[in-house]
Order: C-alpha cells, then structure tokens, then sequence
C-alpha cells in the first residue's frame, strides 16, 4: 500500500531573476553551470596514466587526487547552507564560480601533485555550493513533485555519466596537448554562465541575513578529516602493505578517534552538522546498503576498460568510443527509471530490472575476457552495465530522501553522498587488494605447471624463436625473446584471471543483493517521492 502524499500548493517564484529571462533559459542556465564542475570532478580519471605521466606521480596518487575532491564535495555539502543564508543568490553565485575558476587556474598552471592535492580539495567544496545553489533555485521554481523528480534524474544523470563522457571529450584533446589543457578548458566553459548570471540575476534576499557566527567548522574539520583519511587508506592501503606501514595504521587510529568525537560532539550540540536521528528508520538504512552495493559494482567497471587498454590494446580514442555504449545505456536507464517513479512504481519492481542488468552484465563479461577479441563482442554488455546503474541511481537517492521526516531530509541526503564516496573508495582498495592477490596466485600456479621439459613450453619457445631467426635476429637473442615472449602471455593470462575471479566475486554480491531485495518485506509497501521544495541534492 502507498504512503499518504500532501498535495503541494502552487507556490510564487521568487525572483531570483529577472522578469524578461524566460523561465526555460533559467533552467538551462542553471544546470549548465554544474557541468563543468561534474566534468572535473572525475577528469584525472578519463586518462590516469598521462595524467601521472604529466605530475610525475604514481596512479594512486592520480585516484587520491579524485577522492580529495569527493572528499571535500561530502565534507563541505552541510556546512555550505549557512553560507546560502548569509550571501544572497547572485553574490553567493558569483563568488563560488570565481573561486572555481581561480581553482581550476592553479591546477592548469602547476605540474605539483603536493599542489594539486589541497587546490583538489576546496575544488570539491566549490562544487558542493555550486551544485547546492543552482538545484535549489531550480527546486524552488518547481511547483510540481513531478518537476523535482524529473530536475533530480536530470542532475545524476549527468553526474553518473561523467566518466564515459569525460573519456569521449578529452581523448583528442590529452593526445594533442599536456593534460593540463582540461583544465584551461573548464576555465572557459564557466565564462558564458558566469556573464549570464551577471546580467540576468537579482539581488534578491529571501529573508534576514544570517551572519556567519556560530559557524560550525569544527564539526566541518573533524567530518572533513576523516573523510581524507577513508581515501587515503583505501588507495594506499595496498601499496603500504596495509597495518604494518605507521602511516596506515596512524590513519585508522586517526579516524577511529574522530568517529567518537564526532558521534558524542552530534549528539551533545543543539543543531548537529548530521542528524544522527536518521539511522533510526530501517527504509532509510536499507537504501544506503543498497547505493553502496550498487556503488562498489559501478566502479568495478573500471576493469573492463583496464583490460581494453592492456590486453586487447585499444587506444585512448577507440577506448571513448566503444564507451558510447555505456553511456548510451546510462542516459536511457536514467530516463527508464524517471519514468517509473513519476508513475510511483514499488522500489523494488525498479532494483530487481538494475540489478538483474548488472548481474547479466557480470556474467558476460566473465566469459568475455580472453588475450584475444572481438570489439562488437562487448558492445551489449557496456550498455546493460550502464543501463543498471541507470536504473538504481536516482530512485534509491530519492528512496534514502524520501524513508525520513522532511526535517531532517538534508541530513539524509549527507549521508547518501557519504556512503557513494566511501562505495568509491572501497571500490578502489578492493580492486587494488584482489590485483595484486589473484595476479600473484595465478602466477606462482603458472610456474608450478610450466617448466622447461614440458611439451607445450618447448613447442612454444622452438615456434617463436625460429620466427624470430627467420626475421633476421640472431638465434642466441631470439631464445633470450621467445622466453621474454612467454612471461608477457603469461602475465596477460593472470591480467585475465584476475579479471574474471573479481568479476565472479561481483556476481556473487549481486545475487546476495537480489535475494535481500526480494525478501525484504518493508519494500512493496514503499512510494517515491521528494516531499520539499528546498531540498538540496545528494
């Protein structure tokens, strides 16, 4: 049975702008504004090898530099209200978008990762405000729930989308300049928004002008804090062999202490930073198990475009294109999945179809892998992947926002946004952790079957190195090739392995999703729907 919906009256639109811009170039404007900062948001990723090549850093150090920028978008997201109350719409707009594109001017023009890594950071605090501010005004001009859900499927679709359509954009540019140039691109994406705003925004105040005392960044440092240190150890655990490094086990120490802290400071102060108070509803609790499961699968997908690059060589390009299927299977999950909310379908009848889609996803793609292959063969598994993550994205947000009081919806949201970083990062430790596992297994169980009698590896070795003396190279340094030639087969057949025993792992998480999903008995009696008009997103 359906939860009892209050009918929301129409409501006046504040004019946050000016009487002759026409309300559908408001809406554009304003979503257009939050694309530039979710294209940076994940761009190290879109090609994380020049990326390092460019700083002179390691891959990891390319991932902490995303996770920072997670790290400060989750961190700042509760903080930043108070900053909306305090500057009106147009001066809040504005200074945020400078900041950014002073930000984005010091990542063009430094080649330090040490600099990088904090300028990353107050990166994701920007976008937080940025993105907060322009939902809100959209919200606000929004008299419908119809309006909301559609201007939510909107906003993560294009969020969800960015990694596929950061590969497709930046593939040509990478390859023709430094990878610095992303950056000087952004920088001038927000110029045309930024003259928009200037000319067509009021001065409009809502109401008093909160001042910022009372501000609480304590609780901002503390959350802050221990959001760096999560990353930290997840993307550097596996190279630090985990507890035995100083600074690892520093780390965990670290956070430990701040989750009391924190837990005892939210509970003892008037206006907690987070509303504890959230974890008391079981719907509420069952939706973020659900986004972290959905999270640590999405990420996962990283290793097909791994074994892409390595295994089957595609280049950068034909690696963005090929990737045009998933995308393609993003956007219509995405749409798919508006749909069924706005006809308010049971949750579950929208989890078990993405789920399901992921797990046929998995399976194909644990036959798939191989040294050799056809590209077409992967066409359809991209496009249920990213018709999967399509489907779960948006109404499990919308489930989280909607499974507590409107009054502490926001602080519902926070921990939406918290749970898809720490989905993230795990992710990345956990592929890390099983890289470097299941290579090794599947290695050292090479060397115990192949050896120099036998039949398969001398037919091999004598193969290749008569190939090689017939092309000219000189039969003592031919032998020393063909053995060369070996290792490099076999260290392509436990890229493959690994690829596959993780793959399989995901199935198995998968299923344990389904099953959960079908035998929980809360989740028929559930509707969607965003009860505020000031909310702001996850």
């Amino acid at each position: 049975m359906y939860m009892r919906v209050k009918s929301i009256p129409m409501a006046r639109k504040i004019p946050y702008f000016k009487r002759w811009v026409p309300e559908w170039l408001v809406k554009i404007i304003l979503f257009a504004m939050t694309l530039p900062g979710i294209i940076i948001f994940f761009l190290p990723l879109s090609n994380v090898n020049a990326a390092a090549g460019y700083y002179g850093c390691e891959p990891a150090d390319i991932q902490f530099s995303v996770a920072l920028f997670y790290a400060g978008y989750v961190g700042f997201y509760c903080l930043e209200r108070r900053f909306f109350s305090f500057l009106a719409a147009k001066e809040y707009f504005l200074l945020f978008t400078t900041l950014q594109i002073m930000a984005c001017l010091v990542c063009y023009g430094t080649n330090e990762v040490y600099i990088l890594f904090p300028v990353r950071f107050i990166q994701g605090m920007l976008f937080a405000g940025n993105v907060n501010l322009s939902l809100t005004l959209i919200f606000t001009r929004l008299s419908s729930e119809r309006g909301r859900e559609i201007s939510f499927s909107v906003f993560f679709g294009i969020l969800i989308c960015a990694l596929p359509f950061n590969n497709l954009i930046t593939a040509d540019l990478i390859d023709s300049y430094n990878f610095n140039i992303i950056y000087k691109t952004a920088i001038f994406s927000y110029v045309p928004g930024l003259f928009f705003l200037t000319l067509a925004m009021t001065n409009y105040r809502t109401g008093a002008r909160f001042h910022l005392y009372k501000l609480d960044w304590q609780s901002f440092a503390v959350y802050s804090t221990m959001l760096v240190l999560i990353g930290y150890i997840m993307i550097f655990g596996q190279e630090y062999y985990w507890l035995e490094d100083p600074r690892i086990l520093g780390s965990v120490i670290g956070i430990g202490i701040l989750i009391v802290v924190s837990v005892i400071r939210q509970r003892a102060i008037k206006r907690p930073y987070i509303d504890l108070r959230v974890f008391r509803y079981q719907n509420f609790k069952m939706g973020l198990l659900i986004l972290f499961v959905m999270y640590i699968c999405r990420f996962a997908s990283g290793i097909t475009n791994n074994y892409f690059i390595t295994e089957l060589h595609f280049d950068p390009f034909y690696l963005s294109y090929i990737n045009v299927f998933n995308l393609a299977g993003l956007i219509a999950g995405v749409i798919i999945a508006c749909c069924m909310v706005l006809q308010k379908k049971r949750i579950r009848n929208i989890w078990i179809p993405g789920f399901l889609m992921l797990l046929v996803f998995y399976g194909m793609m644990y036959y798939s892998f191989d040294v050799q292959a056809d590209e077409f063969n992967y066409f359809i598994p991209l496009f249920l992947q990213g018709l999967g993550v399509g489907l779960i994205m948006v109404p499990t947000i919308i489930f989280i926002i909607s499974s507590v009081p409107i009054a502490i919806g926001p602080s519902a949201a926070a921990m939406a946004l918290a749970i898809r970083y720490l989905g993230f990062c795990i992710s990345i430790a956990l592929i890390n952790y099983f890289e470097l596992f299941e290579k090794s297994r599947h290695y050292n169980a090479f060397q115990d079957h192949l050896t120099a009698v036998d039949p398969a590896v001398k037919d091999f070795l004598h193969k290749q190195t008569a190939k090689l003396s017939a092309k000219g190279m000189l039969e003592d340094h031919a032998a020393k090739a063909a053995h060369k030639l070996m290792i490099g087969k076999i260290n392509a057949q436990d890229h493959v392995r690994f690829a596959m025993d993780y793959y399989e792992m995901m199935c198995w998480l998968l299923s344990a999703a389904l099953l959960l999903i079908i035998l929980f008995p809360y989740l028929n009696r559930t509707a969607l729907y965003l009860k505020s008009r000031r909310l702001s997103p996850a």
